[in-house]
């Protein structure tokens, strides 16, 4: 079953062009992840402040892989900060 993850993201005043940036040089990066299926960047428009992920992967075992092999950034380097996630299950309405 397909499930959703989404981070949402508290981007500083003035850095927001900066994390465009760097989520554009690195959109690939994930891609042979196995069980990944996209992910798109939200820019925020019109009653919110914060940028989300949503990221999709065919299972919870395919996110959880991938997570626990990720390597931390420097918080030195960071332009964000998560400020939480959100996780659903793909509802099958056939």
């Amino acid at each position: 079953m397909t499930v959703v993850k989404i981070n949402r993201l508290a981007v500083p005043d003035g850095q927001q062009a900066e994390l465009e940036k760097r989520f554009a040089a690195r959109k690939h990066s994930v891609d042979g992840a196995p069980g990944f299926e996209g992910f798109e960047l939200l820019r925020p428009v019109a009653g919110e402040t914060h940028y989300f992920v949503i990221t999709r992967w065919s299972d919870e075992d395919s996110f959880r892989a991938w997570a626990a092999q990720r390597t931390p950034r420097d918080p030195g380097t960071t332009v964000s900060r998560a400020e939480g996630i959100l996780e659903f299950e793909v509802v099958d309405l056939d």
